[in-house]
C-alpha cells in the first residue's frame, strides 16, 4: 500500500486561549447576513455573470432579505463597474439595502471604486490586503511594518475621499485577507491601527471582516482565533465583526457556525456556497441551520427550490443532489427501512396534531421550504442519481456513471415531451428502445472465439441491413484482438470501414439462479464524437459484451460498407 506525502504539511498551530468561552455558548439570533454571490462567487464562474444577469440574482437576493451585498469589485472591470452603475442610475437599490463594493489597497483602485458608487445613499467600502506570513514572503516582499503602513495609508484615503460626497451614508470595512495564515497577533495589531485611522462610534462602526480566505484549520481552531480578536480588538463596541469562510477543508459552515459563537456578528457568505475553489461559506445552509435550531433566520427561503433555480441559471454551478436542503435527493429516502420509519413518523405526527416537527430521518418539515418528502420519483427536473435509483431498484440493473449521465438525458428529453412523472415501467420502456433494442441495421447472432498468438481470434455471425432498412442477409466477420472485445470491435471496424474504439467496458448479472442472465455496458468512441453507449443482455456471459458493442455501433448510425 503506497503511503500519502503526509510529512509535506504541518499541523496549524494552536493558539493560547485560556478559557475560552465559545464552547459554552448558544446561537439565539441569527448575524447580519452579507451576499458576496455578485463578487466573491462571480469571480470564481467560468463564464461570469453579464450585467443582466447579475442584476436578475440581485433582484432575488433582496426578495430573500438581504440588507447587505457586496455588488462587484468595480475597479478590477468594466462589466462590474457598469453593473454598479446600473443599480445607481436606476435606482434599483431598496432604502433599506446598502451595496458593498470591494477594492485592493491601491490609490487607483479606490478611485475608481468611489467613482463607480457615486450617488448611492448606502456603501460599504470594503478595503483589504495580505496579511499572511507567506504572501509577504512570496508575493510582496515586505516586513510587518510595510504591510501594516500600507493598510493605514489607504485606510486614511478612503476616509479622506468619502468626506466628498456627504450625501452618501458610508461604513468602512477591512480586511486582513488571509487571516488564518497570519500570525493573530499581527491580524489584530492591523486592524487596530485601521480602527484608530477611522475613528468609529457606537453609533457609527465600521466592520472589521476576519477571512479564511484558504481554510487552513479545523473550525474549533478558527473559533479560537475569533474569540482573541473579539477579546483583544480596541474600540470593540464601535466594530461590526465580520466572518467570511471559504471551503477548502469541507467545513466552512461549520467554521461560520463556531466563529458566531466565538463573538463575531456578521456572516459574508454566497448561496450554496459557490465561491473560489471548493466555495465559499453557504448562507443557504446556515440560515436554515439556524431555522432548525428555532432561531428567525432573517433571510427567507420559503422557495427554496425557485432560489437554486435561479443561482443556477445565473452561475451556470450545479447544486448538488445531496446539498443538506436543495438537492434533487435531500428529503428522499433509497433505504426501504428509512422510508418505512419516516412513513410512521409522518403517520404519527399527522395523529398528533402537533406543530412540532418530530420524523425519523428529516430534520425539518421540506414544506417549510417549499419541498416535499417523496421516494424516488422521476420526472423533467430529475437527475441521474434517481434514474439510477429505479433502474438497480426496479430491474436490477446498475449503470455506470456515464450511462447514468447517457440515459438520464434520453428520460429528460421524454418527461419534457409528456409534461409528466414518468413511472418505472415507462423509464423501462425507454431503456429498452434506446439500447436493447438496437438490433439494425446490424443484429448479433452467435461467435465462436479463440486463442490466437496476439490474443484472441473471433468469428461472429451478424444479420445485416443498410441505411433504407433493407434485409441484406447473413454475414460472418473475423477479426484479431487483444480479447473477445476488442477482436470483435475490430471486426466490426472493418465491416463498416470505422474507427471505433471500446472506452469503457461494465459487466453484471440481472437475475440469480439457474436463468441468471449478464449484462454488459459498452461505450465507445469514434473520432469527433462523444462517447457512445451500448447494453447487452445475455445468458452467456462472453455474448453480452459483444451485443453491447452492436448496441453502440447502431447507435452511432454505423453501416455495413456495401
Amino acid at each position: 500500500m503506497a503511503t500519502m506525502p503526509f510529512d509535506r504539511y504541518q499541523a496549524y498551530p494552536a493558539i493560547e486561549l485560556p478559557n475560552r468561552s465559545w464552547p459554552n455558548r448558544k446561537l439565539t439570533t441569527a448575524p447580519i447576513w452579507c451576499s458576496v454571490c455578485l463578487r466573491d462567487g462571480n469571480q470564481a464562474l467560468i463564464e461570469p455573470m453579464s450585467v443582466e444577469t447579475k442584476l436578475r440574482l440581485f433582484k432575488h437576493l433582496v426578495a430573500i432579505g438581504f440588507k447587505e451585498i457586496e455588488v462587484g469589485f468595480p475597479a478590477a472591470s468594466q462589466p462590474d463597474f457598469d453593473f454598479v452603475r446600473r443599480l445607481i442610475e436606476d435606482g434599483l437599490i431598496p432604502e433599506d439595502v446598502t451595496i458593498q463594493v470591494l477594492t485592493q489597497a491601491r490609490q487607483e483602485l479606490i478611485e475608481r471604486t468611489f467613482e463607480a458608487v457615486k450617488g448611492a445613499k448606502r456603501v460599504i467600502v470594503h478595503l483589504y490586503n495580505s496579511t499572511s506570513t507567506l504572501q509577504r514572503r512570496v508575493v510582496f516582499g515586505l516586513d510587518r511594518a510595510g504591510v501594516k503602513s500600507l493598510a493605514m495609508q489607504y485606510a486614511r484615503l478612503i476616509k479622506v475621499i468619502a468626506t466628498q460626497y456627504p450625501e452618501t451614508h458610508w461604513m468602512f470595512q477591512y480586511s486582513p485577507e488571509s487571516f488564518t495564515g497570519t500570525e493573530v497577533e499581527f491580524s489584530l495589531e492591523v486592524c487596530n491601527w485601521v480602527v484608530h485611522v477611522w475613528d468609529p462610534s457606537p453609533e457609527r462602526k465600521v466592520i472589521i471582516n476576519l477571512p479564511a480566505t484558504v481554510e487552513m484549520s479545523t473550525p474549533n481552531t478558527y473559533a479560537d482565533l475569533i474569540e482573541y480578536m473579539d477579546r483583544h480588538l480596541k474600540r470593540r463596541d464601535s466594530i461590526v465583526l465580520s466572518l467570511h469562510t471559504h471551503n477548502d477543508r469541507g467545513t466552512g459552515v461549520a467554521a461560520t457556525e463556531l466563529g458566531l459563537l466565538a463573538g463575531a456578528d456578521r456572516v459574508e457568505g454566497t448561496l450554496f456556497g459557490n465561491g473560489e475553489r471548493t466555495g465559499n461559506a453557504d448562507i443557504a445552509t446556515l440560515a436554515l441551520n439556524m431555522m432548525h435550531q428555532g432561531i428567525d433566520p432573517k433571510l427567507d427561503f420559503s422557495d427554496i427550490t425557485e432560489t437554486r433555480r435561479i443561482a443556477e441559471e445565473c452561475t451556470k454551478v450545479r447544486v448538488h443532489e445531496r446539498h443538506p436542503y436543495a438537492g434533487d435527493l435531500a428529503f428522499t429516502a433509497f433505504s426501504g427501512s428509512h422510508q418505512d420509519a419516516i412513513k410512521k413518523g409522518l403517520a404519527a405526527l399527522k395523529k398528533a396534531n402537533s406543530p412540532a416537527w418530530e420524523v425519523p430521518y428529516i430534520h425539518i418539515d421540506p414544506k417549510d421550504i417549499g419541498r416535499e418528502y417523496q421516494p424516488i420519483r422521476i420526472n423533467s427536473q430529475s437527475g441521474k442519481g434517481g434514474i439510477a435509483y429505479v433502474m438497480e431498484q426496479h430491474f436490477g440493473f446498475k449503470l455506470p456513471r456515464g450511462l447514468q449521465i447517457d440515459f438520464s438525458s434520453v428520460i429528460q428529453r421524454a418527461a419534457e415531451e409528456s409534461g409528466k412523472e414518468l413511472p418505472p415501467d415507462v423509464i423501462w420502456r425507454h431503456f429498452k428502445e434506446a439500447y436493447l433494442d438496437r438490433t439494425t441495421p446490424i443484429e448479433f447472432i452467435d461467435h465462436v472465439n479463440f486463442p490466437a498468438k496476439t490474443g484472441r481470434e473471433i468469428t461472429a455471425t451478424l444479420k445485416l441491413g443498410n441505411a433504407l432498412s433493407i434485409d441484406c442477409g447473413v454475414r460472418e466477420i473475423k477479426g484479431i484482438g487483444n480479447g473477445p472485445v476488442d477482436a470483435f470491435v475490430h471486426a466490426l471496424n472493418e465491416l463498416c470501414l470505422s474507427e471505433m474504439s471500446v472506452v469503457e467496458y461494465h459487466a453484471d448479472s440481472v437475475t440469480s439462479g439457474t436463468d441468471a442472465a449478464a449484462v454488459a455496458y459498452v461505450s465507445v468512441h469514434i473520432p469527433g464524437r462523444p462517447p457512445i453507449w451500448g447494453v447487452g443482455i445475455s445468458t452467456d456471459i462472453t455474448k453480452a459484451p459483444l451485443i453491447a458493442a452492436v448496441s453502440a455501433s447502431n447507435r452511432a448510425g454505423l453501416y455495413p460498407a456495401d
